[in-house]
This record gives C-alpha cells, sequence and structure tokens, in this order.
C-alpha cells in the first residue's frame, strides 16, 4: 500500500510506516496520508502474521503472546524486519528513490522498524511510537498483572541472537537518526528500553552525537498513541529530509 504526494511527480524520500499489534497497512492510512502530504513516497505493508497475513485474531494471539511473549512475539519481529528490507528494495525501485530510507512505526510495528534499520544501512532516519529496541521487555505488564520472561523456542532464540537492537549496538555503526516516543507511564512497553538503548549507543557508535538519538518522555502517557507523539515523528523526519 503507498501513497504518492500530489505535488511532485518524483518523490525524493521514501518513508515506510508499520501500525501496531497484528494490525496490517490498512491501519496506516493516515500515517501515509501525511507523509505524503509532506512530501514522501510513503509505504505500508502486511508483514508476517500481520494483517491479512494474520493467522489468528488479535483476541487470539496477544493472550497467548503473553503467555510465552520470546516465543510468539520474537519470530514475528525478526520474519517483518527481514521482509521489510524487501519492502524498501522494490520501492526504491519502484518510485526511483535514492536512500536513505525513512522508516516508522507504532508499538510492535515500531519495535519492527527498530530491528530493521540494524540491518540495512540504507535506513537513515527511524520514528517509533512506545515502542522498544529490547525484545525481552523486562517490566512489560499486561491489564495490571507483571508478564514473566517467558522461554523462545530454538527459532525464536535465533532471530533475538541475531537482530535484538540492545544487544547488537554495533549493527547501529552508522548512527541512523532515531527518536523514540514514549509514555512516561507505559507498563506495557516500559520506556526504559529505548533509555538503556541511547545510552549504550552514546557510549560505543553514536560517541557525542548525542543529537542523532532521542528519547521523549510523554508525562501521564501510557501505552498510548497520542497525536504529540505522531507530530513529533513526523517532524523528525521533516527535520532530517531537510523540510520545513
Amino acid at each position: 500500500m503507498w501513497v504518492l504526494p500530489a505535488h511532485t511527480e518524483s518523490p525524493a524520500h521514501l518513508a515506510l510506516w508499520l501500525s501496531g499489534g497484528i494490525a496490517g497497512m490498512n491501519a496506516s492510512g493516515k500515517e501515509l496520508d501525511a507523509l505524503a502530504e509532506a512530501g514522501f513516497a510513503a509505504v505500508s505493508f502486511d508483514s508476517w502474521q500481520r494483517g491479512t497475513r494474520a493467522t489468528e485474531t488479535m483476541a487470539t494471539m496477544f493472550p497467548r503472546a503473553m503467555q510465552n511473549f520470546p516465543k510468539v512475539v520474537w519470530p514475528i519481529i525478526g520474519n517483518s524486519a527481514l521482509e521489510l528490507l524487501r519492502v524498501l528494495d522494490w520501492a526504491a525501485v519502484e518510485f526511483g528513490i535514492e536512500p536513505p530510507f525513512f522508516v516508522g512505526g507504532h508499538s510492535l510495528g515500531g519495535d519492527i522498524v527498530i530491528a530493521a534499520a540494524g540491518l540495512d544501512d540504507r535506513i537513515g532516519c527511524v520514528a517509533t511510537i512506545v515502542a522498544t529496541p529490547d525484545w525481552r521487555r523486562p517490566g512489560m505488564r499486561a491489564d495490571g498483572s507483571l508478564i514473566g520472561p517467558g522461554q523462545p523456542d530454538s527459532y525464536a532464540q535465533w532471530f533475538y541472537d541475531h537482530m535484538n537492537p540492545l544487544t547488537h549496538p554495533d549493527s547501529y555503526s552508522r548512527r541512523p537518526a532515531m527518536t523514540f516516543e514514549c509514555g512516561a507511564d507505559d507498563d506495557h512497553v516500559p520506556a526504559d528500553g529505548a533509555l538503556r538503548f541511547r545510552e549504550a549507543l552514546l557510549a560505543g557508535p553514536y560517541g557525542e552525537a548525542r543529537e542523532r538519538i532521542r528519547v521523549n518522555l510523554h508525562a501521564g502517557v501510557g501505552h498510548e498513541y497520542t497525536p504529540d507523539m505522531w507530530g513529533h515523528c513526523l517532524a523528525w523526519f521533516q527535520e532530517h529530509a531537510g523540510g520545513p
């Protein structure tokens, strides 16, 4: 699914956005429209086990995921991040756009794009809402109850061992510009993961480039998607695309 800017036949930048949970591209319509209005070729897709490719409803998948988060969710993040690279390949040719590419997402969609940014040198800018670079999500709660660490099978563990952002800071040596818009009161995707990731990158590949990675804590906000969060993401994309 894509939306192109109305005011130009040759968009200068490509932006990909993924929705949260197992929602697919059809849930990203408002973001794609806003990105196209800002001059981006805006793209989304149904990644592995999400959207039209989901094999179960969210009502069924969510409690199963909370019973064993690593086994259920890590393969979704990993497979989707790999698929994202193929979509970027396609979009770059289809629309004739050169890197750097811009990627963003909400919640699980944000987790996916963060992982992809560690795999693809072409990704130069990342913006996420209530997402985390720590797949273990320590302190995660659901409906007020603390969720246990779970036990990955060998398939899920492979994705973690190769792709979990927090444990692979050197994968971000190109220093893509990243913003994490986090709820200060989010107990489902705690902001602590983004804060620890920022410190790891500043102590490693980012060095003194503090302006390249930002964590915004939104006071009084839990695991929510607010207009301010989206506004900060869009402004981050525009800033790093050289726009207004």
